[in-house]
């Protein structure tokens, strides 16, 4: 909800970068629209802030909150490598030090490795008051990327044909061997309310790992599944007006 006494304006983008306990910048866009609620958004592998699907979404929600979004280390102007949810849990650890103190309630989207590297760090850290969780592996060794049914169409050729696809997309990948928590373990020491999306034609993570997780959690829990859906992000580009539908709702009733 917006301040009492403040009108509707065009938001003042800050953008700037905030350094991790092990030293790496994180890139940031802050959307600030004068509200007293902020929306962080985690991107999901191979994409960052500037993925034209992700700014739509901020663009759907930033007239009734104030958004910030970020780009895990390895991805988009942010530094380093990706380390496969090992250490990316110090980059979210420093945006909530940065933003939990300006606002009375954060809410949480993240998709896909972000969702699950979320889920790890919210089990430790009670600074985020509401969370959506898209598409989140429940363990990274049980991954269903599966060559051979790859959505060409709708994943492959988008990503690489399409100058929309293309935007704010990459990766620097580093070790993959390091020692990972798995959500899994995690999710039922989290006590604040969880929304579960998942696409049922996810070939990438199995919608079954969303039902796994939302069985394991604790609190108020909700899931949902998106009939012939795809993975993550591209849930937003297929079904925008359901997805941003089911968002807002969601926050409106948990924030």
């Amino acid at each position: 909800m917006k301040t009492p006494g403040i009108e509707a304006t065009i938001p003042a983008v800050v953008s700037g970068t905030l350094t991790t306990v092990d030293h790496q910048k994180i890139s940031f866009l802050h959307f600030r629209n004068g509200c007293q609620a902020v929306i962080m958004i985690a991107h999901g592998y191979y994409n960052s802030k500037q993925c034209a699907i992700l700014q739509q979404l901020a663009q759907a929600l930033g007239g009734e909150y104030d958004i910030f979004m970020f780009d895990f280390r390895g991805h988009g102007k942010s530094n380093g490598v990706f380390t496969w949810t090992s250490r990316e849990g110090n980059d979210l650890r420093a945006v909530l030090d940065f933003i939990a103190p300006q606002y009375s309630k954060k809410g949480l989207i993240a998709f896909s490795m972000g969702a699950s590297i979320s889920i790890n760090v919210l089990a430790h850290d009670q600074r985020v008051d509401s969370f959506i969780c898209i598409s989140a592996p429940s363990d990274m060794s049980k991954i269903d990327y599966r060559f051979w049914s790859l959505d060409w169409k709708g994943d492959v050729a988008y990503t690489l044909l399409n100058p929309r696809g293309r935007t704010g997309k990459g990766v620097r990948p580093g070790p993959f061997w390091l020692a990972k928590e798995r959500p899994i373990d995690n999710v039922g020491k989290i006590s604040i309310p969880i929304l579960f999306i998942h696409g049922s034609r996810d070939w990438v993570i199995g919608p079954w790992h969303s039902e796994a997780l939302y069985q394991k959690a604790g609190g108020m829990r909700k899931i949902i599944f998106f009939r012939n859906g795809p993975h993550a992000e591209y849930l937003m580009r297929d079904y925008p007006e359901r997805f941003v539908a089911e968002v807002k709702n969601w926050f409106l009733d948990t924030l």
